[in-house]
């Protein structure tokens, strides 16, 4: 018997304003990343996240992205909900913040956060940004995956 299973890599973002899902989600497959699962808003994005880690045959996202902006503490109020379900199931998890010192990037660090990325307002910046976060998920990739 043969069973399909899909195992193609993609990322997970969870991202409290659609027009800034739909712009990262360009912006990251442009600079070359898989597929994009949007999961929607922190509440929506914690529920989804939840099912699909609690699901052993689901194919499970290679990198979380969170970007919320409902409040200037949202995206640690979220890793700090989330940090032992996503260290548990070894998905990295990066968040695009507010450019912020080191002591606020230091305490999304300490949240769960495997590394942080600022939003930024001039075009290119964001390119890079963008980029970087790409690269963090190639660089993140275990090369002996091949399968469940």
């Amino acid at each position: 018997m043969n069973v399909y299973v899909d195992n193609t890599p993609f990322l997970a973002l969870i991202d409290d304003d659609q027009h800034s899902a739909h712009l990262l989600t360009r912006m990251l497959v442009a600079h070359g990343s898989p597929d994009i699962a949007w999961y929607g808003d922190a509440s929506d994005g914690a529920a989804r996240l939840h099912a699909v880690l609690a699901d052993i045959n689901a194919n499970w996202p290679s990198l979380l992205i969170v970007d919320l902006k409902s409040h200037s503490g949202a995206n640690l109020d979220f890793l700090s909900s989330i940090q032992h379900l996503a260290r548990q199931k070894g998905v990295p998890v990066v968040v695009m913040a507010a450019a912020t010192d080191r002591q606020g990037r230091q305490a999304l660090l300490d949240a769960g956060a495997s590394a942080v990325f600022f939003r930024q307002a001039e075009l290119d910046a964001y390119r890079r940004e963008a980029a970087g976060i790409v690269s963090f998920w190639a660089r993140s990739q275990r090369l002996d995956a091949v399968g469940m």
